[in-house]
């Protein structure tokens, strides 16, 4: 990225989407032609209660620039109390982020139906607005040039001299 003119970069999202609300929703989104950004990259979950909080932290280090996490609307979740269970899950790992230093807005959590195509895509537009006035992640993710030295020095590729 050192060498990208920063006018010219677009965040990359990450979304992990419920199965039987967010996912469909998206998909209502995409059937009936409605525009959003294309920064996204959706993974589909059975429920949003089953994201580990690790595949975010490992995605934020990975590169992600931001991460949305959607479910059904709290009471209507197809597990019964799964969206429950994410919207614990959410406001703990919230503060954990923000103890670990980053910014708030980098990962974000929402609710849309299945009906809800027009609310997806107005979710996505602003989630990608706010990871664009954050800017490139830079906290916590892995550089390949450090991944490459860590390398070496576990394996060097010198010669050694024998008498």
């Amino acid at each position: 990225m050192g060498n990208e003119n920063k006018s010219n970069w677009e965040p990359k999202i990450l979304a992990f989407l419920c199965n039987w609300c967010s996912y469909a929703g998206a998909d209502l989104a995409g059937t009936s032609r409605m525009q959003y950004p294309p920064n996204i990259r959706v993974i589909r979950v059975p429920c949003s209660g089953r994201i580990n909080p690790l595949f975010i932290l490992k995605a934020l280090q990975s590169g992600i620039d931001g991460v949305l996490v959607s479910g059904c609307h709290p009471g209507d979740c197809h597990y019964l109390s799964g969206n429950y269970i994410g919207r614990r899950k959410s406001a703990t790992l919230k503060r954990f982020l923000e103890y670990l230093g980053f910014e708030r807005g980098r990962v974000q959590f929402s609710w849309v139906s299945a009906a809800e195509g027009g609310k997806f895509s107005q979710v996505v537009d602003e989630v990608t607005q706010d990871i664009k006035k954050l800017g490139p992640a830079k906290r916590f993710v892995k550089r390949n040039d450090l991944m490459e030295a860590k390398s070496e020095a576990r394996n060097p590729k010198h010669e050694t001299i024998s008498k």
